[in-house]
């Protein structure tokens, strides 16, 4: 079975007690408290190319796009 969501399984196997919890321990992603997916960019929610350094949390996009207003400076 192929879903894009786990909610649309739980919601059509909702009378069937045993398989909801077989699916819930086994298919629902868990809360994560640490790692890549948890950084996300302030501005866009981008995780992937996050900057960390300094306390910016941007994705490197947006601060390509707003390094100049913040006091960076480009050198060649």
């Amino acid at each position: 079975m192929t879903v894009s969501s786990h909610d649309k399984v739980l919601k059509q196997i909702k009378g069937k007690p045993a398989k909801v919890s077989r699916y819930e321990k086994y298919n629902v992603p868990k809360k994560r408290t640490c790692g890549k997916v948890k950084k996300k960019c302030r501005r866009c929610g981008r995780s992937t190319a996050h900057i960390d350094k300094y306390g910016l949390d941007l994705c490197r996009t947006c601060f390509k796009e707003i390094a100049t207003n913040i006091g960076f400076k480009k050198f060649n």
